[in-house]
């Protein structure tokens, strides 16, 4: 048996086999190895079926967001009945915060044994992108690794997209390693962020695959937004706080791994942490690889990363594929119940950076939904890391909507990460350092040192409203910056009720 004897189909002729109210697990962790030929497809049919006054419409898992063939082809073609445990497409938002789709937000971490126990039903198919598959089932994973490997053993039936895009000679980037589940788990065997405990393929029941599709498709990741003056400002404060930390002896002199979550900022705070002479090489134990980890485990500031994708923009990762060999030792992928593990998280003693919609005065993060009921992304696996980290930080520009919004509020409209496990906070105005204060001591310190200027005597006065109890909370006061927003379009000029 060779892998052309596998039934090769197109990809029409995959999304054929598949039934209205499949679940269906797809490899992708952001954009990077999203399957994405049979996707497109799915949505094609989906549509056809609709104006033939059929139903059609699937359970979409993931390891997290994916590419727009994917999560967006789909939900504009209506196909999504419920989506989990994260998302980050506009039209597949604005499905779920209609009510047409339903979405259930996951801990990243928690996902893959959910899947295993059963918690959200048998799974009808796998549908993963590979870069190489033997006649024997194995399959070389792309740039993510995610939930694969836990949805190719549970699944039924499997469709692989091999993409010709990405090489064959990425066997030997991946770690892939599936934990027991209790009563039979045993401890991770992870000291260091370098090492490798599983094997470099996922392997499967050749029986299972029903169908190998060939493409030619790139990841569709894009780049990141040029560093601004706000985020520039944001990455040097996480910066010199930590060069600080090691100053005072807080922090080990040899450093810790970090773990950064994606996007603009953390783009910017890995790029700020870079030049910083006072950071000395470090490792990364994350989710996500971007685009400045590769510039920085090219100039010897990163020296080795590890993480469950390789989302990076185009010319990055051609760039990369052109130097696989400086790379292979010094970049790992590996599943997300790994990465985002909170035994390795707090074995490892990781400093954590993620990104803030809102915080209140009292260290309450939202990172999920706008003015408390419009979702945006989810929680990614910002929680698996925050809770467990050697030191938290949570990233967020003082201001946003040109001023109108004061990122930092009396409190938050949507809590996902509670105050017990934030422990500094970080603006383009300054550091808050949280560690060992009470309520009124965080409130004071927030408001003068991550506030902005706008905001920053409204913030105070509602903070002195209150004289007695724990926590200066004032019930009738406490969505007021929110209520004016929505009622006038800012948050400015807020009045206090006694």
């Amino acid at each position: 048996m060779t892998p052309t004897t596998y039934p090769v189909l197109s990809p029409e002729e995959a999304a054929a086999m598949i039934h209205h109210g499949a679940t269906i697990g797809f490899s992708g962790f952001t954009p990077a190895g999203a399957a994405k030929a049979v996707p497109k497809a799915l949505a094609a049919r989906a549509s056809a079926e609709h104006q033939a006054g059929r139903p059609f419409q699937v359970a979409v898992v993931t390891g997290a967001s994916t590419g727009d063939s994917l999560d967006g082809e789909l939900a504009r073609a209506d196909a999504i009945s419920w989506r989990t445990p994260y998302q980050s497409n506009k039209h597949l938002r604005a499905n779920i915060n209609a009510g047409k789709t339903k979405f259930f937000d996951m801990h990243l971490s928690h996902l893959p044994q959910q899947v295993r126990c059963g918690f959200l039903g048998e799974f009808d198919w796998a549908i993963v992108e590979a870069a190489d598959i033997t006649p024997d089932g194995q399959i070389v994973l792309t740039t993510s690794v995610g939930a694969s490997p836990t949805f190719l053993r549970c699944a039924k039936k499997i469709i692989v997209e091999v993409n010709a895009f990405h090489s064959p000679r990425l066997r030997g980037f991946h770690d892939i390693y599936e934990p027991l589940d209790p009563p039979y788990r045993q401890p991770i065997p992870i000291v260091r962020a370098t090492d490798r405990i599983g094997s470099p393929v996922v392997k499967v029941d050749p029986a299972k695959i029903a169908a190998v599709v060939y493409t030619d498709l790139p990841d569709e990741t894009g780049g990141f937004d040029p560093t601004d003056p706000v985020t520039a400002r944001i990455g040097a404060n996480v910066a010199d706080f930590l060069a600080n930390e090691i100053t005072v002896g807080r922090v080990p002199r040899e450093f810790l791994p970090l773990q950064s979550g994606v996007g603009n900022i953390a783009n910017a705070v890995l790029g700020a942490l870079g030049t910083n002479p006072d950071i000395p090489p470090f490792e990364m134990y994350s989710e996500v690889i971007q685009d400045s980890v590769i510039d920085l485990v090219r100039s010897g500031k990163i020296r080795f990363a590890t993480g469950t994708s390789l989302t990076v923009a185009q010319p990055v990762l051609q760039k990369f594929y052109d130097d696989l060999e400086f790379f292979r030792p010094r970049i790992l992928l590996r599943p997300q119940e790994i990465t985002n593990n909170p035994e390795i998280v707090r074995r490892l003693g990781i400093i954590t950076i993620n990104t803030a919609i809102e915080l209140d005065v009292f260290g309450n993060v939202n990172s999920t939904h706008v003015m408390g009921s419009n979702l945006m992304n989810g929680i990614g696996g910002s929680g698996d890391f925050t809770r467990n980290a050697y030191i938290s930080i949570f990233t967020c520009p003082s201001s946003a909507k040109g001023g109108k919004i004061s990122t930092i509020v009396p409190l938050v409209s949507h809590m996902d990460h509670s105050e017990h496990s934030v422990q500094i906070v970080v603006t383009e105005q300054g550091v808050a350092d949280l560690r060992g204060k009470d309520p009124l001591e965080r409130a004071r310190l927030i408001v003068e040192k991550c506030a902005h200027p706008e905001f920053r005597d409204t913030l105070m006065r509602y903070v002195e409203l209150t004289k007695d109890g724990h926590t200066p909370q004032t019930l009738r006061n406490a969505f007021r910056m929110h209520e004016q927003f929505l009622k006038t379009g800012a948050m400015s000029a807020t009045e206090w009720q006694a």
